[in-house]
């Protein structure tokens, strides 16, 4: 096959391309489909066990390493905790604070090495190589900006709601929900939910399914040969790809605390597991874990169609979580509606609305694009706050969160009956 083709391109160059006979065509056509079956590519086989957990060794050393995701998830909690105290203590909340920590400046976090890690969070936010690379067409440097000015907008709406006043109607304050005191901006939204779940996606999930797990990173320059062939990072025991897989698990795995009882989970560990708890989503722990099991022994054993086919699975089971969770929350919510002028549903509502800002960086296999677009996460979020100081508009609240439900729960095939229901 291989001496006839060569054969014929070399006739077909002494020709005037533009003068090119149709009658050419035939000819070329009938030497490639008459091609013997002799040179069909040999199906690669391999031999590798996926283990029980996510345990990898090299020469009896761990391979394993997110360290540094670890520490952007313990950051992220620290922030929150700062929120918490605010409120409860009655002391003001300091957005020059609260903006060091997000880019780990002055040492401002308590949790040990967290100051001296050279980690943060502002740089991984919205900072994926799929949706924010602009030489790979993804989100503008405008959209990038413009999501990490949201974050730090919740910051200053910390701090005015920590200067003493009652949570109202267009004023920003603490809210006594029970024995918890929560801080509202004035439109009913609280700035920490929307700083912790809106950060599960533009930070952690992003850097997970668009980054970590994109193949553009995976493959990126000599990644796949210097896998195959295992060469290692300088003084490491993993391969580049090993370690980017590794990265893409630690963000959702990497603050799980095994050392004591019960088990602590964080973020998106924390709300798998709710999700999970549901019989209508019963299987979506057991396949994540595998999938992330199973595509880093591929890695190990080179077999990159399993890889791939691991990160599809991984990208479409994770959509789910916030997207039963922000449907659960904007159902929870509503219900509390009637109760304190509605102020009783603003923390439900609040983790919905930063649920659903996560929608915007998930990731639908085989689209490389997220399941709903920045346009269309832009619009649910602007309806929830849509009525005279937001939140607060609770006459026409609730048809809006309906709505919303609705339109979330069609997308990834499920009830909005099925998603109230999970604890």
């Amino acid at each position: 096959m291989f001496a006839k083709i060569i054969l014929i391109q070399s006739k077909l160059t002494e020709m005037n391309f533009k003068k090119l006979s149709l009658s050419a065509l035939p000819i070329l056509l009938l030497a490639l489909t008459s091609c013997s079956n002799d040179d069909a590519a040999v199906e690669e086989t391999f031999n590798y066990t996926v283990p029980a957990t996510y345990t990898f060794e090299r020469n009896a050393v761990t391979s394993v390493d997110y360290s540094g995701q670890s520490s952007r998830l313990l950051m992220l909690d620290e922030m929150g905790n700062y929120f918490k105290t605010a409120a409860t203590n009655g002391t003001v909340a300091d957005d020059a604070f609260l903006s060091e920590m997000y880019t780990n400046t002055n040492n401002r976090f308590t949790g040990t090495g967290l100051n001296t890690s050279g980690k943060q969070l502002k740089d991984k936010t919205a900072a994926s190589k799929d949706y924010f690379s602009l030489y790979l067409g993804g989100g503008s440097t405008a959209e990038q900006v413009s999501v990490r000015a949201l974050f730090e907008t919740q910051f200053d709406n910390a701090k005015a709601a920590s200067q003493g006043a009652t949570a109202a109607a267009g004023v920003a304050g603490v809210y006594l929900d029970g024995t918890s005191k929560r801080l509202l901006a004035s439109n009913g939204l609280e700035p920490q939910q929307v700083l912790l779940k809106g950060m599960m996606g533009a930070c952690f999930l992003d850097q997970v399914v668009n980054n970590y797990l994109s193949v553009n990173k995976l493959d990126g320059g000599t990644n796949k040969v210097d896998n195959t062939n295992k060469v290692l990072l300088t003084g490491k025991s993993y391969t580049e790809m090993e370690h980017n897989w590794d990265e893409a698990y630690g963000y959702i795995y990497g603050a799980d605390n095994l050392t004591v009882t019960p088990n602590v989970f964080k973020f998106w560990s924390s709300y798998i597991n709710q999700v999970n708890a549901d019989t209508d989503f019963k299987t979506l722990k057991a396949d994540i874990e595998l999938a992330f099991r199973k595509g880093r022994a591929a890695i190990v054993a080179n077999d990159y169609a399993t890889r791939d086919a691991q990160i599809d699975i991984i990208k479409a089971k994770l959509a789910v979580i916030p997207a039963v969770r922000a449907v659960f929350y904007l159902q929870e919510g509503k219900g509390k509606l009637a109760t304190d002028n509605g102020a009783k549903a603003f923390h439900a509502l609040s983790e919905a609305y930063g649920f659903i800002m996560s929608l915007r960086y998930t990731n639908k296999p085989g689209t490389n694009s997220p399941y709903f677009t920045k346009a269309e996460v832009d619009t649910m979020l602007a309806s929830m706050v849509s009525g005279t100081n937001g939140l607060w508009a609770i006459d026409t609240l609730g048809a809006k969160l309906d709505a919303i439900s609705t339109q979330i729960a069609t997308k990834f095939g499920f009830t909005v009956a099925q998603a109230a229901t999970v604890n």
